[in-house]
């Protein structure tokens, strides 16, 4: 059996300018997946060369199911002290939750500074630092990489909001099973982007669209998990689904509620699953196995017809 070697390729070789080159083949749904992948996040609305005062941010997109502001800044060479300075002034002239830098090679000092600033800040705000790769075997086309050199220490802030606020056994079993969650998310070959943990009621996954998302929910007092397609604004949209409700439940293959809420903007199409408890763990990961099989049935069907 021949084996080849795995080579890196100098990212130079593919895009000669951040600005121009990188920046703008980033910028494509299919290219962005592997950004998005990396750092759990799903980007949207994305916006090219966004001005701060006399500077311009690489890229300005949104999480689709939060709706948080993202900026992206790219270096295809080795980090620096300008940039380091740029990401901070864009983040604050354009009010950014999370900030991406992503660079050829991450320099001690500025991995410091970025793990200062997920530290030392708010968990308002997070900073990721990547560096970018690229390897092929023998003549094969570049296969890419991004790697996490800084991220935000989540224990670290979500230690400061334990001080500060203090978490109820409710809250407390919430985050557990979300961090659990994410693990069966993972063991399952992540048929969608894991999500940072909190402790909230609800998990979002996206549709596509910001209009149309998924939203698991944690109803503890009714010992369920409520699977829902939530329609933020678009009562002609829950319209058109309902009369293909049939068809759309035997692919399916369960039940959904048809919930059009008239006295609401927003409209949803639920289903439940029995058996949650969070005095009992026990059945947890079959529990999570079903949730994540129901969503994922749940995403590739209404995808087809939103």
């Amino acid at each position: 059996m021949k084996i080849g070697k795995l080579e890196e390729v100098d990212i130079r070789n593919l895009w000669k300018h951040e600005q121009y080159d990188f920046s703008e083949w980033l910028s494509k749904p299919e290219n962005l997946e592997l950004l998005n992948e990396t750092i759990g996040l799903t980007l949207t609305d994305v916006n090219k060369e966004v001005f701060v005062g006399s500077y311009r941010c690489d890229l300005v997109a949104k999480d689709e199911t939060t709706g948080i502001k993202v900026i992206v800044e790219n270096q295809l060479e080795a980090t620096n002290h300008d940039h380091l300075g740029k990401i901070i002034t864009y983040a604050s002239g354009l009010d950014a939750e999370v900030v991406v830098w992503i660079v050829k090679e991450a320099k001690e000092e500025h991995k410091s500074a970025i793990e200062w600033l997920n530290n030392k800040t708010t968990k308002d705000i997070s900073f990721f630092l990547l560096e970018i790769h690229a390897y092929r075997i023998g003549e094969s086309l570049p296969a890419l990489k991004f790697e996490i050199i800084e991220k935000p220490n989540d224990f670290s802030k979500n230690m400061n909001m334990v001080d500060d606020v203090g978490l109820n056994r409710s809250q407390a079993e919430r985050l557990t099973f979300w961090n659990e969650f994410n693990q069966a998310i993972v063991n399952n070959g992540k048929p969608f982007n894991v999500r940072k943990a909190s402790t909230g009621h609800g998990y979002d996954i996206a549709l596509g669209t910001s209009e149309v998302y998924i939203s698991i929910t944690l109803v503890n007092k009714e010992n369920r998990i409520g699977l829902e397609i939530h329609i933020s604004n678009n009562k002609n949209l829950f319209d058109r689904l309902f009369i293909s409700s049939v068809e759309i439940e035997e692919k399916l293959g369960f039940k959904m509620e048809w919930q059009r809420l008239d006295d609401k903007k927003s409209s949803r199409i639920i289903h439940y699953i029995d058996g949650l408890d969070f005095s009992n763990h026990s059945n947890y990961p079959q529990l999570m196995d079903e949730v994540i099989q129901k969503a994922t049935k749940l995403r590739d069907t209404f995808k087809k017809y939103i």
